[in-house]
């Protein structure tokens, strides 16, 4: 990870984008219904100190800024990267996706999170409803599940039959290795959580009226087949994990902090991104006409100052 001097601009603004990030934080936190005091006192037992607030922020921010830079160099030499997220449902992928996207310009970095597929995707090739979201050159796009659904709730929830599974396992190392062929650079994530965890994430969310629509019919389902899907992970990793385009797993029980922090760093490792030339950025003076009146538009047009 990049060092920021003390007593240098960076340094100053790092505090001041530090002081916003709080904030927000914040704003959102006091936002909450608050969780019964019970489900709250269990959750703090089962969970030990973790990374200080402040120093989680800090290191958060200057991993941002390095993404900015990545986003740069990948615009700047027209290159191409996917990164797959996938693992058990509340370990912590999409606020992941969502801090590696939070200063990043959307139309070079973007979110793939496709929903089921319709009747007649069904009856395409199977990756072929993926492959529009793919990158051009200059791009990077986050797949929040991906392909691997059919390895995974696809294949637990009987969606898929066994030999179109079977079938997804023996054409997804090509598929991958063509892509990197083309210029891709392929990044898949896994997020593990121990069984207790998801118990907990998913009893909170119950308890909670503005997380309650993050639980769906299959997420419930996968608490009731929790085994089924770890045997999914293991012949899925048995089976996809190439040199071309291996798995990292990433460690999600303390998603809110270390899990998002690990994944950021590895993620900009994987990728020899350096910085690129920028043109200098001039305000253009102001063109003041003489002969213009500003208008006074209708009071029915605005907003209302209610607060």
């Amino acid at each position: 990870m990049t060092k920021i001097k003390q007593n240098s601009p960076a340094r100053d603004w790092l505090e001041a984008e530090l002081a916003d990030t709080l904030d927000e934080d914040y704003e959102l936190e006091i936002s909450e219904p608050a969780l019964s005091m019970e489900i709250a006192k269990i959750y703090k037992n089962a969970h030990p100190p973790s990374i200080d607030r402040l120093q989680y922020f800090r290191d958060l921010i200057t991993l941002q800024s390095e993404l900015i830079k990545l986003q740069s160099w990948v615009a700047y030499h027209k290159k191409k990267l996917v990164v797959v997220f996938e693992g058990r449902d509340s370990a912590g992928k999409g606020g992941v996706v969502k801090r590696i996207t939070q200063r990043l310009n959307p139309r070079i970095c973007r979110v793939a999170a496709l929903p089921a597929p319709t009747e007649r995707e069904k009856s395409q090739w199977y990756f072929q409803r993926y492959v529009p979201h793919l990158p051009a050159g200059g791009e990077i796009v986050l797949f929040d599940r991906s392909w691997y659904n059919r390895s995974g709730v696809e294949r637990v929830m009987g969606f898929a039959q066994p030999d179109q599974v079977e079938e997804f396992f023996r054409d997804v190392p090509d598929f991958e290795r063509m892509l990197v062929r083309s210029g891709i650079t392929l990044v898949k994530y896994w997020f593990s959580i121990t069984d207790e965890e998801q118990q907990m994430r998913f009893l909170m969310r119950i308890h909670d009226p503005m997380k309650q629509w993050k639980l769906s019919p299959m997420d419930l389902q996968s608490r009731v087949r929790w085994e089924q899907y770890t045997k999914a992970k293991e012949e899925t990793f048995a089976r996809t994990n190439i040199p071309e385009a291996p798995w990292f797993i990433v460690e999600g029980n303390d998603k809110k902090k270390r899990a998002r922090l690990n994944c950021i760093d590895h993620l900009l490792k994987q990728m020899p991104y350096e910085e690129v030339p920028h043109e200098e950025i001039t305000l253009p003076k102001r063109v003041f006409n003489p002969e213009y009146e500003r208008q006074v538009l209708p009071r029915e047009l605005y907003v209302p100052e209610k607060y």
